[in-house]
């Protein structure tokens, strides 16, 4: 179905590989829609609970194609338009699925690769993996990426990134909040494999609804208004099946509906 990308399932956890090894997993117009597809699919797929994105080869996403920059050189205002928005809206199809989704990360992940390790949930990355938002070495800004990073990093470190197109090692990257976990290579598939069996515990539903409330609540003044929005978001969950099957099983020193 994908010429670009490989679909694994491991039980519940569906990995996509980005395909491209040759090209560092650099990706184009097709890689775009190809994700984009895939995130779609997965996440309307009951049967996919975790969703962890990686590169095959030595890297995870070396960024932006050579190819495809060169095209993208020759576009019109309308045409570049357009192409930013399909890449700006992969980004968001993988930000907004409704389940917990992880960055594998090894080498580079560069560009338009870290706008992909932002955008996921969460990021492991091992000891060899390199960051940057290097647009501006090419005369162009993080633009599409940017919500994400900043998600991750915050105003003050974007500051001197996005302006410094600095590389940033795995272990600053750790420190400025863009992955969670550093470890060693030989350590990498376990580590991924760790977490997502942590994922599989918690109830599907409670952890969309965990998502949608992290989107609706951060930023936002602590106030009546958010108060109230809080207090019906946690009653319209315990109304829910699931949320009475969870509670119940508790009680009742069992496990819960989703891990049968």
């Amino acid at each position: 179905m994908y010429e670009t990308l490989e679909i694994e399932r491991a039980g519940k956890v569906a990995t996509i590989w980005m395909n491209r090894p040759s090209v560092y997993n650099a990706f184009d117009e097709q890689l775009i829609a190809e994700l984009d597809a895939a995130c779609r699919e997965l996440d309307a797929d009951a049967s996919v609970r975790v969703v962890v994105l990686g590169g095959r080869g030595r890297h995870f996403s070396a960024g932006a194609d050579l190819n495809w920059m060169k095209r993208a050189a020759q576009f019109t205002t309308e045409q570049n338009l357009e192409d930013a928005r399909r890449f700006a809206g992969m980004l968001r199809t993988l930000a907004e699925m409704g389940k917990p989704t992880i960055a594998r990360i090894q080498g580079a992940a560069l560009g338009g690769g870290t706008g992909l390790a932002a955008a996921c949930d969460m990021a492991v990355a091992d000891t060899t993996a390199v960051f940057s938002t290097s647009e501006v070495k090419f005369g162009i800004i993080p633009s599409a990426i940017s919500p994400y990073v900043l998600r991750a990093i915050g105003p003050r470190h974007a500051l001197r990134y996005f302006q410094s197109a600095e590389r940033i090692t795995a272990e600053r990257a750790l420190a400025i909040g863009l992955v969670g976990e550093v470890v060693p290579p030989e350590q990498l598939d376990a580590v991924v494999a760790q977490l997502a069996d942590v994922l599989l515990q918690g109830g599907p539903q409670a952890q969309k609804a965990a998502k949608a409330l992290i989107a609706a609540v951060h930023g936002q003044k602590i106030d009546e208004i958010i108060s109230e929005e809080t207090a019906r978001r946690i009653a319209r969950q315990r109304a829910t099946d699931e949320a009475k099957d969870g509670i119940a099983a508790f009680l009742e020193k069992r496990p819960p509906a989703w891990l049968a």
